[in-house]
């Protein structure tokens, strides 16, 4: 006989929290899933759920209004209303540190492209709505570049300019819509002179992708 599905209604999805109030009839299911984020239950009934479980286990789990509870992302189970009444609850899961990986794995593969020197492979990592201000420049902010045909122009340059060039000891940080490259350039120009130094990048972005690339570097003297 087939089980009646649980209705899951969306109130929030953004890239910090998603939130899920799930209802069950009684005997209703989610059916099989994997929880790929952390998560609070937070039940608005009480209740008894049933829980199928890998390996043919099965288990219980009583709710309480207003008494929620945690659990981590990897969690598979099929989840069932095993009491005689309605039951609900939200399901609150915590998408930001997913969206932050994601973008640490940007900055990651943008500093390895640079050092690849490949201006496709730069690019592909930029927003369609993006900038770039370097280090020197006329502005407060150095000399700004909008729009991916000047960042794309200015990332070709700097390539131009520098035929052996590497960006070493990087590290990599993502927090909210910000993150934070730290490297050491090493490089020589086409006139033969040698730069060494350190420096690092701020970024803005959008989604998984750099809006705004801020570079700052020191200056020997």
């Amino acid at each position: 006989m087939t089980k009646a599905v649980a209705e899951g209604i969306v109130h929030i999805d953004d890239d910090r929290f998603k939130v899920t109030e799930w209802r069950f009839q009684p005997g209703a299911e989610t059916g099989w899933h994997v929880h790929g984020h952390d998560y609070v239950i937070v039940p608005l009934t009480d209740g008894t759920l049933g829980l199928d479980l890998p390996g043919d286990e099965t288990a219980t789990a009583a709710l309480r209004h207003g008494v929620p509870y945690s659990r981590r992302e990897g969690v598979h189970h099929n989840v069932t209303n095993a009491g005689p009444a309605p039951l609900a609850f939200l399901e609150v899961e915590t998408v930001a540190h997913h969206l932050s990986q994601r973008r640490r794995e940007t900055l990651m593969r943008f500093m390895a492209v640079w050092n690849a020197r490949n201006v496709d492979g730069l690019m592909d990592c930029m927003a369609d709505d993006c900038a770039f201000h370097a280090s020197a420049g006329p502005d407060a902010e150095g000399r700004r570049f909008v729009g991916r045909d000047a960042v794309r122009a200015s990332y070709a340059a700097i390539l131009d300019t520098f035929p052996q060039a590497a960006w070493t000891a990087d590290s990599h940080h993502a927090v909210g819509d910000t993150g934070l490259s730290e490297w050491r350039f090493v490089g020589t120009d086409r006139n033969g002179k040698t730069v060494d130094v350190q420096g690092c990048d701020i970024f803005r972005f959008d989604g998984d992708r750099i809006s705004l690339k801020d570079s700052y570097r020191k200056n020997r003297g």
